[in-house]
C-alpha cells in the first residue's frame, strides 16, 4: 500500500490538555509528524491530571522539552519553525505575540506556515480572553439547553461536544485546507479557530426549528430530542436500553409489523399529544422484551434500533471489531484512525513519549553539538 497521505507534514504542537492535542492526533494519524513541545518542568497538564488521556491523545508524538519564557527556548522554536509546515497553538489570545511568536513574526521566517490558534472564544470579541471548558462552550452555543428531558436539567455528556467536534475536528479542517492552500500558492495562513464558533456550527437542527417556529422547543421536545415517540430512547424487559431510531414513516412501520402491534404505525407521529400518547404505549411494548430480543426483531427488520451500549459493548460489538477500529496501545484499548483511503493507508502510532523523549534528537537535526546541547540544558531551556 501507499504510504499515508500526510507523509512529510511537519507539524509543531504547542497545545495542551484535549482539543489541541486530540486534533494533533488525528492528523498523526494521517501520516503528519508531530512534534510536541512542552514545558520542561511538568510538561503538558494532562501527563499529572489523567496518564491514560494523555496517553489516548499524544500517540506518534514526539516530545521536545522547550521553556519559551527564555529567549534561547524562542531561537529554537524559530529554527523549527523554518523547517515546519503547520504550528498549532491554544494559548490565550496575545500570550504568543508576548512571547516574540506571533504569526506575524513566524510568518517572517516561513511564508509557507500555517499557523492554527484553537483556543475557547477566538481571537477577537468580548471573550476572547476568558477562560473556559467544554462546558462553558456548549453552554454558550445552546447546545446544553437542548441536551437532556423534558423533567430534567441540562445533561452533561461524557464526550467532549464542543473540545472535540467544535474544536479539534474543526481545527484540523483549518489546518488541512491551510496545507492545501500553501502548496498551491505557496503562502500560508493563520487559521483562527474557536470552540465556541465550532459548536454553534454543529446546530443544524436547532437553528431549523428556530427559523421555522421563531424558537427552539423545550429541552426534550424536538424532533431528535424525544418530541417523536419514534425516536426514542426504551428500557427494556431486563432494564437494559435501546434506541428505536426510526424517524421516517416506513422504518415505524417495519418496527410495528415486526413486533406485533401493525395498529401503532396507523398512529400520528407528530409531535404534541399523540406523540406522548403513542410514547406510553411503547414504554410498555418495549417491556415485553430484553434488548437481545428487540436487537435482533429490529436487525431482521431493518428499521433502525439497537442497544445503546456501555463503551466496552461498543469496543466489543461485531462492526466495530470488522472495521479494525479498536488496537492496543500498551495493552489495553485504543481507537484506531476513524477514517479508511484507496490506495493509503494510515500511520501505525508508537505509545505516547516521555517528557523530553525526543528533545536531542529533535535538535540534532538544528546542527546543535552535544557542547550546545549541554549548556541548554544546564540553562534549563530544554
Amino acid at each position: 500500500m501507499n504510504n499515508p497521505l500526510l507523509r512529510g507534514i511537519r507539524v509543531l504542537d504547542l497545545s495542551r490538555l484535549l482539543p489541541g492535542p486530540h486534533c494533533t492526533v488525528l492528523l498523526a494519524q494521517l501520516g503528519a509528524e508531530i512534534i510536541k513541545i512542552e514545558e520542561p518542568a511538568g510538561g503538558d497538564y494532562t501527563r499529572s491530571l489523567s496518564a491514560e488521556m494523555f496517553e489516548l491523545v499524544n500517540r506518534g508524538k514526539q516530545s521536545l522539552t522547550l521553556d519559551l519564557r527564555k529567549s534561547e527556548g524562542v531561537a529554537i522554536l524559530k529554527q523549527l519553525v523554518a523547517q515546519a509546515d503547520v504550528l498549532l497553538e491554544s494559548f490565550r489570545p496575545g500570550v504568543m505575540q508576548r512571547l516574540g511568536c506571533d504569526y506575524e513574526s513566524l510568518k517572517a521566517i516561513n511564508p509557507r506556515l500555517v499557523y492554527a490558534s484553537l483556543t475557547g472564544y477566538g481571537q477577537s470579541g468580548p471573550y476572547r480572553e476568558r477562560a473556559g471548558h467544554d462546558m462553558n462552550y456548549c453552554g454558550y452555543a445552546g447546545v446544553l439547553d437542548q441536551i437532556g428531558s423534558a423533567d430534567s436539567g441540562p445533561t452533561l455528556s461524557n464526550t467532549q461536544i464542543a473540545d472535540l467536534a467544535g474544536g479539534a475536528l474543526t481545527c484540523a479542517v483549518g489546518i488541512l485546507a491551510g496545507v492545501i492552500g500553501a502548496r498551491a500558492s505557496g503562502q500560508g495562513c493563520f487559521v483562527d479557530s474557536a470552540m465556541l464558533d465550532g459548536t454553534l456550527a454543529l446546530q443544524v437542527v436547532a437553528l431549523s426549528t428556530l427559523r421555522t417556529l421563531g424558537q427552539t422547543l423545550p429541552r426534550g421536545g424536538d424532533m431528535l430530542t424525544g418530541g417523536l415517540a419514534n425516536y426514542q430512547r426504551y428500557q427494556c424487559a431486563d432494564g437494559l436500553w435501546f434506541a428505536l431510531g426510526s424517524l421516517e414513516a416506513k422504518f415505524f412501520q417495519s418496527f410495528c409489523q415486526a413486533a406485533g402491534r401493525p395498529d401503532l404505525a396507523k398512529k400520528s407521529l407528530a409531535p404534541g399529544p399523540a406523540a406522548k400518547a403513542l410514547h406510553a404505549e411503547l414504554v410498555e411494548l418495549f417491556k415485553t422484551r430484553s434488548r437481545a430480543e428487540w436487537e435482533q426483531l429490529c436487525a431482521q427488520a431493518d428499521c433502525c434500533g439497537n442497544g445503546i451500549y456501555t463503551l466496552q459493548e461498543a469496543l466489543n460489538n461485531e462492526q466495530v471489531q470488522a472495521r479494525g477500529l479498536v488496537e492496543d496501545l500498551r495493552g489495553k484499548p485504543a481507537v484506531a484512525a476513524p477514517l479508511k483511503f484507496s490506495g493509503a493507508q494510515t500511520a501505525t502510532l508508537s505509545p505516547a513519549p516521555r517528557l523530553g523523549e525526543h528533545t536531542q534528537a529533535v535538535l540534532s537535526q538544528l546542527k546543535l553539538d552535544e557542547a550546545q546541547l549541554q549548556a541548554l540544558r544546564a540553562a534549563k531551556v530544554c
